[in-house]
């Protein structure tokens, strides 16, 4: 029997067949380096000016509130503006070299760019307001903050720690109101707790695990 194709378009066949194969390849290993971040935990990142947070939280005893403004409203915590930092800059430490990309911002009208050190891939949701609005302490994702020098990323980040964590809420919520609170809270008994619970209102265990929960 004469055979249907020539060689040629059997090898075109297979290149057409193999396409959609590479794409899917690509896209999962796209999906891989994307969730992977550039910045490992415990690696310090470079900053246009240095910014210790041990300084200005720990000794100062500065809210996160005041910089991250947006924390407890928006999906976002929200960067320090160049006002913010004039607050007190404008006075204190006024001629320090590394203070000067603070004030080139006010002169230019330009915002600082602040390097992240916490940068979830483009696929992820994350809403700040919502895990503060439940009682998730900055601490939790974030560390001990106010005893570094400079800031290094705490946890991984990873799925499944996030998984962990929506499997079972209870261990980490709290009190909203001490949510950016830098030490550890002390154990509330059997009826403070179902009084918080109920306060709170947290979703099922079905919907916080949701794929759509987090990847919208």
């Amino acid at each position: 029997m004469a055979q249907l194709l020539e060689r040629s378009q059997i090898l075109l066949i297979k290149l057409i067949l193999l396409v959609p194969v590479a794409l899917l390849l690509l896209t999962i290993a796209g999906m891989v380096w994307r969730s992977t971040s550039p910045v490992e935990a415990g690696v310090a990142v470079d900053q246009p000016i240095p910014f210790s947070h041990k300084h200005h939280v720990g000794d100062d005893g500065i809210d996160c509130r005041y910089c991250h403004t947006s924390v407890e409203t928006t999906a976002a915590a929200g960067m320090p503006s160049t006002s913010i930092c004039l607050s007190c800059h404008a006075e204190l430490f006024r001629d320090a070299p590394a203070l000067a990309p603070l004030h080139a911002s006010l002169r230019d009208g330009k915002p600082i760019r602040w390097n992240r050190v916490y940068d979830l891939p483009d696929f992820v949701f994350f809403n700040h307001s919502v895990h503060i609005g439940k009682g998730v302490s900055c601490l939790s994702c974030h560390g001990r903050v106010d005893q570094m020098p400079v800031l290094v990323r705490h946890e991984a980040l990873d799925m499944q720690w996030c998984l962990d964590c929506h499997r079972d809420p209870f261990r980490r919520v709290g009190d909203p109101k001490k949510a950016t609170s830098m030490h550890a809270l002390p154990p509330i008994d059997a009826a403070e707790r179902d009084h918080l619970l109920r306060m709170l209102k947290l979703e099922d265990r079905q919907r916080l695990t949701d794929c759509s929960t987090c990847h919208r």
